[in-house]
């Protein structure tokens, strides 16, 4: 029977928001308006917290430095990233929560509104084939095609995350109801909708909001990072 694990990345399996700490990265060497953009970092990254988050707005900030270079510079500044920021913040209880729903045969998938640029090599270093995340558009189909600033399709967003899970997992020749057992683990009010579509919501190192709801519907709630 298939069984189906799907995971938010930021504060969920990562005790941090990696879209924010590549825009912090960014501002570090230099790559962007330093103060400008730890300014805008930080009030969209509050907005989202607090649930009312102008996605639109804030994936055109995000995107914009993709947009300014190569792939290749930013795959060289990508790697940095990952070895000064990211590889320490990798914890124990969640590689093995992870691993816990692959040794049980189960289809792991992140679901994260951060872009795939900035989180699939994240995803990777979990051993996750799958990621359903924001798309960042193009300029042709080559893998080297340098990025155009703009969103490819919807975002991967509070509702946006149910259709772009629904669109994977069509192409996977599945479908939600099809699923007998499906997980979905988040720290976040803004996964409310599709943790409302599974039949095995949990609530991850949630927020206060998140944590109350989960509160009221008796969902479990994991606090992944507690001893760490």
């Amino acid at each position: 029977m298939t069984q189906l694990a799907l995971f938010d990345l930021d504060h969920t399996l990562l005790p941090c928001d990696s879209d924010y700490e590549w825009g912090q990265f960014l501002a570090r060497i230099g790559v962007v308006d330093g103060q400008y953009y730890a300014e805008q970092n930080e009030q969209f990254y509050q907005d989202y917290k607090e649930g009312k988050l102008d996605i639109d707005r804030f994936l055109r900030f995000a995107l914009k430095p993709l947009a300014e270079h190569s792939r290749a510079q930013l795959k060289e500044w990508h790697d940095a990233f990952m070895d000064e920021v990211i590889t320490g913040k990798l914890r124990r209880a969640a590689v093995d929560l992870v691993k816990r729903h692959q040794d049980a045969g189960d289809i792991c998938c992140v679901v994260t509104a951060t872009n795939s640029f900035v989180t699939r090599p994240i995803v990777e270093r979990f051993g996750i084939k799958h990621l359903v995340a924001t798309e960042p558009a193009t300029a042709g189909n080559q893998a080297d095609a340098g990025f155009t600033g703009e969103v490819f399709g919807i975002p991967s967003f509070r509702e946006g995350k149910i259709l772009k899970v629904n669109e994977w997992l069509e192409s996977q020749q599945l479908s939600l109801d099809q699923i007998k057992k499906s997980y979905f683990y988040s720290d976040s009010i803004n996964d409310l909708p599709l943790l409302e579509k599974v039949t095995h919501p949990v609530a991850t190192n949630p927020d206060e909001r998140l944590r109350q709801e989960a509160n009221k519907r008796n969902w479990p709630i994991l606090d992944l990072f507690a001893e760490q």
